[in-house]
């Protein structure tokens, strides 16, 4: 996971800007992966397990979150295969100075909401402050320096992000923060 220093304003690793969430995933497999395969495809770090117990020829359990990379990394991304993540950072610990927060990133936008509540949390910030939102376009803007939320022009692009956000929290068992029902 990156590390901030300076980006954003912020030396931590915890929010959801590109420095800390993409990372790069080398892997090395002469027996099954071509040198020098490149994929822009959505992996996770809940992928790992998952991959590693196909290429141990081990079954896979039902209650894994992540997939097998292993046809992606063979060089067959599989149809149905994500285009969106879900984020939360949830401990809003004092020390780190990081606001609460979740979000979803697709390969064209990031739509991130800081909730910033310690939610009763031992430890954690006690200083609530209002909710807000933040997009970006990725495409337009890939360091992510200008959020576009409230922009008319993408007013149909953050329904659709606030709706793959809400049913992936949902296929994770997640919940959403109360101020963000209505």
């Amino acid at each position: 996971q990156g590390f901030f220093r300076g980006d954003h304003g912020w030396y931590d690793k915890r929010f959801m800007y590109e420095e800390a969430l993409r990372m790069p995933l080398l892997v090395r497999y002469p027996n099954g992966i071509e040198a020098g395969t490149v994929s822009d495809d959505m992996v996770l770090n809940v992928d790992f397990p998952a991959t590693f117990l196909d290429y141990a020829g081990l079954a896979i359990p039902e209650e894994f979150q992540g997939r097998s990379i292993r046809p992606i990394l063979e060089g067959s991304t599989p149809d149905d295969w994500r285009t969106s993540m879900y984020y939360r950072y949830w401990m809003h610990l004092a020390h780190h100075h990081v606001y609460a927060h979740y979000g979803i990133r697709t390969h064209k936008h990031k739509l991130i909401y800081y909730y910033a509540d310690a939610l009763g949390q031992g430890g954690a910030i006690d200083d609530p402050k209002e909710p807000e939102w933040e997009l970006f376009d990725l495409v337009a803007d890939p360091l992510e320096m200008t959020s576009v939320y409230g922009d008319p022009t993408y007013a149909e692009i953050t329904a659709e992000l606030k709706k793959e956000m809400y049913r992936l929290q949902a296929e994770v068992d997640d919940e959403r923060y109360e101020k963000d029902r209505g």
